[in-house]
């Protein structure tokens, strides 16, 4: 994986309101279609009107709570879908734009009682391997942005089928669902309301989003003092930090939000990534990024063996 310039990508140093505004602003370009869906279901059939009027408001109040939960823990973003507003420019032919939460930056340096200008660096090299990963594969955007358009088509707007399924999925996380009826699986709320093609949608973006930040952690794991002098001590502490968990109320949004699952198959991406380059090279692990269909299901994140098997011996 090569490097291109990084110019015309802005580079945004923001506070937790910065961060929201402009997350509000990727959402609302890539929400489009399906907001499209529910204005265009409003005036047809019974329920609409109360889908109309109670959709968007759900929708803001689920989009409101992900934001202030992640605001006050996001220390840097690559933001992909960045679209330009009045304060924050976007990257150059549609390309996205780094932002780097001052607040939460300073705040996790103080409580690891880390080197400041270490941290701040180490932290900017992991977005830009972010920014690196998407800039030297022109189509990994372009697919990404085609999956979550085709996860928005699969979602029901049929007022009455979505009472039911919250129903469902509330009964599930409650312990109650009816006899005979399939365990959830440890599924959380977000992915119980879920339809089944979009279950299988989000399969393959929880796979490619384990690769992209599996990869970015093994790479910065390859990270050595020379770039970032205290950058061992920055590592265990903040793996320390990662693995003391959270508050009950914490532990409790993750879970109906779906995060703690994304959380540990993120690690799961580590291993992965560490387990091909030990079996093929760096660059045999860099097939990966050929297309669409070389990249890990997430059931071959799981087992890499199975992605060596499928890429490299058919290919020999």
């Amino acid at each position: 994986m090569g490097t291109e310039d990084t110019h015309d990508t802005p580079v945004l140093v923001v506070d937790r309101a910065g961060w929201v505004r402009a997350n509000v602003a990727g959402f609302r370009e890539v929400l489009k279609p399906l907001l499209e869906k529910m204005k265009d279901r409003r005036g047809s059939g019974p329920g609409g009107a109360v889908l109309g009027a109670v959709g968007g408001k759900v929708t803001g109040v689920e989009l409101g709570m992900l934001l202030s939960f992640l605001a006050s823990r996001v220390l840097g973003q690559y933001e992909t879908f960045a679209p330009a507003t009045r304060e924050l420019p976007a990257g150059a032919n549609g390309g996205g734009r780094l932002l780097l939460v001052a607040p939460n930056i300073v705040h996790v340096e103080r409580e690891l009682d880390v080197d400041p200008h270490d941290f701040r660096l180490w932290v900017c090299l992991h977005e830009e391997t972010h920014r690196t990963q998407f800039s030297s594969v022109p189509w990994l955007r372009d697919h990404l942005e085609g999956e979550i358009q085709s996860f928005l088509g699969e979602t029901e707007v049929d007022p009455m089928t979505v009472l039911e399924r919250i129903r469902e999925a509330a009964q599930s996380l409650a312990g109650g669902r009816p006899e005979g009826e399939d365990d959830d699986g440890g599924r959380s709320f977000v992915e119980l309301v879920q339809t089944p093609a979009q279950r299988d949608i989000l399969a393959r973006l929880t796979a490619v989003m384990s690769l992209l930040e599996g990869h970015a952690d093994y790479v910065m794991d390859g990270v050595g003092p020379d770039v970032v002098p205290s950058v061992t001590e920055i590592r265990e502490k903040f793996k320390e930090r990662r693995q003391r968990g959270a508050s009950r109320l914490d532990q409790a949004l993750r879970k109906l939000l779906g995060l703690d699952a994304k959380l540990r198959q993120y690690r799961d991406g580590e291993r992965f990534v560490r387990a091909v380059v030990e079996e093929v090279g760096m660059d045999g692990f860099n097939r990966v990024w050929t297309s669409p269909n070389t990249l890990p299901t997430k059931a071959e994140i799981a087992k890499p063996a199975d992605w060596v098997a499928r890429v490299h011996r058919k290919a020999d």
